[in-house]
């Protein structure tokens, strides 16, 4: 029997594949559990003519443990997520939220008025303003018309 060559088949075979092993990683990390495992963080980070604006969702966490820098253009914020210590390990049936640290740095393309960085937390999402500095801030530039030459008109007698 001959079966006919499907590259879309083929794709889609090494994707399951990919995620297989990904599945794999993170069950290992999470069996675990009496380890903290470090985690990345999601952004947006949103610009226009006056500011950056960076959200980040990290619902749970208290505002007091964040730490938020910025130095040499680039953007840190990291926390850390403390396990539940009241429920015994051997309890669980599934234990899906992340615990441990994060961490995520990100450089900016144009420099920020560090002194006047606003940092508000609500709802489980940290949202950052920062500022951009006048230089940075785009400049709108006038074009100049050339007037057209007058054109001198004589009469013919």
């Amino acid at each position: 029997m001959l079966t006919r060559w499907d590259p879309f088949r083929e794709m889609m075979n090494l994707r399951r594949t990919v995620d297989r092993l990904f599945d794999n990683t993170v069950a290992t990390q999470g069996e675990d559990w009496a380890q903290p495992v470090t985690w990345g963080l999601s952004l947006d980070v949103i610009e226009d003519k006056d500011d950056y604006v960076v959200k980040a969702s990290i619902p749970g966490i208290d505002p007091d443990d964040i730490d938020i820098s910025y130095t040499d253009d680039v953007l840190t914020i990291k926390g850390e997520t403390k396990a539940d210590r009241e429920v015994k390990e051997e309890d669980y049936h599934l234990r899906e939220r992340r615990y441990g640290t994060f961490a995520r740095s990100i450089r900016l393309p144009y420099k920020v008025k560090a002194d006047a960085i606003e940092a508000t937390y609500d709802k489980g999402v940290l949202s950052l303003r920062l500022p951009k500095v006048e230089e940075a801030k785009p400049k709108r530039i006038a074009i100049k018309v050339n007037p057209q030459p007058k054109v001198i008109e004589g009469k013919t007698k």
